[in-house]
């Protein structure tokens, strides 16, 4: 029996979605024609923009999408989780596929990631999307972020079931029904603001198999359209995600600053004491180089463009002054997304 026909239908797509009118179309589009896909449980998080509107468009277009709605949001439940909680309950699939309005999927995503959980006995399966960045302060700290969550949450580790290590991409998480309710479903995550690391961790620990891998080609997503989003978005999210203590982020705020510290002391002290600009100026480049060389090996060990180098020192600057304002935030006591406030207790962090 062919791999399609043993696979077809068996996926239930849920899509959260709050004041999501200029993705929401690419995204139950890119969902709607896949013969995997049985139904696009689109759930309307109390969207004050032309979400709903779209999504009715398309309903009457593919017998396979709903519209549903989320109710004020309960005590104690972050949005995206109550979002697609509701989806859940809903879905009828043997597969449930947690993705966001902003990603866009290949025509067999879905036929993919069934694949390889099948390949590998998995309950889990979730791509880190391809990052579609369009301004220069994208092209800065998202490759950075992307290269520290590589080292932190190493596809190997989570893929290893002797490995305690747990993470998933809340953009793209394809996750067995039976698994999904022994675990609680999101109703056990209710509070977290980084959903799909605890919902890996819960699926892990339950004693089910993980894969966690790179989407490029399979799925890819724009984060973040403007400078404010993606400030709000990485001051939510950083502080966890880089470790969640203070010693976590000294180290990483050193990591990224250090060096540029280094290579201006350093050119500031042998301009104090020779009069050779060229020999300054070498001190200077032969710091500069060394950045470079090493993030170049990092860009491309993280799947991103040799191209992204002209953004190394912006991108160091940007993610230790996001970092600082994210650990600021959680300090406070109550974080901010969508137009919501969240009090901290024990947060974690995920787009959405």
């Amino acid at each position: 029996m062919s791999q399609t026909s043993t696979s077809s239908g068996r996926v239930s797509a849920i899509v959260p979605a709050r004041n999501e009118e200029a993705v929401i179309a690419a995204c139950v589009e890119s969902l709607a024609t896949q013969e995997e896909i049985a139904e696009i449980l689109v759930v309307d998080d109390q969207s004050s923009d032309r979400t709903g509107e779209i999504v009715r468009s398309f309903a009457a277009k593919y017998s396979n999408v709903r519209l549903l709605a989320a109710a004020e949001l309960p005590a104690g439940w972050v949005g995206k989780n109550h979002a697609v909680w509701i989806g859940a309950k809903e879905a009828r699939g043997e597969w449930m596929l947690f993705t966001d309005a902003d990603a866009v999927h290949a025509r067999d995503s879905a036929l993919k990631a069934l694949a390889i959980a099948a390949e590998n006995d998995a309950a889990l399966v979730s791509f880190s999307p391809e990052q579609l960045m369009e301004t220069w302060y994208e092209k800065a700290v998202i490759p950075y972020v992307f290269t520290r969550l590589s080292q932190r949450f190493r596809f190997a580790d989570v893929n290893d079931s002797r490995n305690a290590a747990a993470a998933a991409n809340g953009q793209f998480i394809l996750i067995r029904r039976d698994a999904y309710d022994a675990i609680g479903g999101h109703a056990s995550i209710a509070g977290e603001v980084l959903e799909d690391v605890a919902l890996a961790a819960r699926v892990k620990a339950a004693g089910y198999r993980l894969w966690f891998g790179s989407g490029k080609g399979i799925v890819r997503v724009r984060m973040y359209r403007s400078f404010a989003a993606m400030w709000e978005g990485w001051r939510k999210n950083l502080y966890m995600l880089m470790g969640g203590s203070l010693k976590a982020v000294k180290t990483e705020l050193a990591r990224a600053l250090l060096p540029i510290l280094l290579t201006l002391l350093a050119t500031v002290t042998v301009g104090g004491i020779t009069e050779s600009v060229i020999f300054t100026a070498g001190v200077f480049v032969v710091g500069l180089l060394g950045i470079l060389i090493a993030y170049d090996a990092e860009l491309e060990s993280s799947g991103f463009s040799p191209r992204l180098l002209v953004y190394a020192i912006q991108g160091r600057i940007l993610f230790a002054a996001l970092l600082w304002a994210s650990y600021c935030s959680h300090r406070s006591g109550q974080l901010e997304w969508k137009g919501r406030a969240y009090p901290v207790g024990a947060p974690r962090a995920s787009k959405g």
